[in-house]
């Protein structure tokens, strides 16, 4: 059975970066659990030609290369960190650069970090918003975690971590036949 890719972005540029943690984990049990073979970028990853491109051709190939790693994925992991109630500008502006139709039917599940509860509906008020113009599944599950839910770049809260599941069982609408298949090899 080939392996389906998963590509996970987190919209932040420092390391450690506790949205990079998210979406890792995510990664991780959905790879752990459906098979996917993982591919994780950030926005250091993409590199400083986004900065400067008006066009995907503008891009250095690196950054191609991520696009195109973003659009060829079968599942996707986005998370971005809120930044003044929102995402930030370069993160929406590497989306930008994406044709619509490249995401059209895509399952996404979309992820968001902040300092706080304050910004915990950013997913559903920005991200999920974005990705409908796509035309991509997103998930009913959006996880948004806090500065408490993390420790030392670390998952360590329950009900994150109980989110997290929920979302990762969700991917099962999705992948049904190598849930299964997966679950009889064991």
């Amino acid at each position: 059975m080939s392996a389906y890719k998963l590509v996970g972005l987190a919209g932040s540029f420092n390391r450690p970066s506790k949205t990079f943690t998210l979406v890792e984990n995510i990664a991780g049990l959905a790879g752990e659990k459906y098979g996917f073979d993982n591919t994780l970028y950030d926005l250091t990853d993409v590199g400083p030609s986004l900065g400067q491109a008006l066009r995907r051709d503008d891009l250095d190939s690196r950054a191609r290369e991520v696009i195109e790693d973003i659009v060829n994925a079968d599942l996707l992991v986005i998370g971005a960190p809120t930044y003044k109630g929102s995402y930030p500008g370069l993160f929406k502006h590497l989306i930008d650069l994406i044709e619509p139709h490249e995401l059209r039917a895509k399952p996404i599940i979309i992820t968001a970090t902040g300092g706080g509860d304050r910004h915990a509906l950013m997913v559903e008020h920005q991200l999920r918003p974005l990705f409908g113009f796509f035309m991509s599944h997103t998930l009913p599950t959006a996880v948004y975690a806090s500065d408490r839910d993390f420790t030392d770049y670390r998952v360590a809260s329950e009900p994150l971590s109980k989110r997290i599941g929920e979302v990762i069982a969700e991917l099962s609408a999705f992948f049904p036949s190598r849930h299964q298949a997966l679950i009889a090899a064991e």
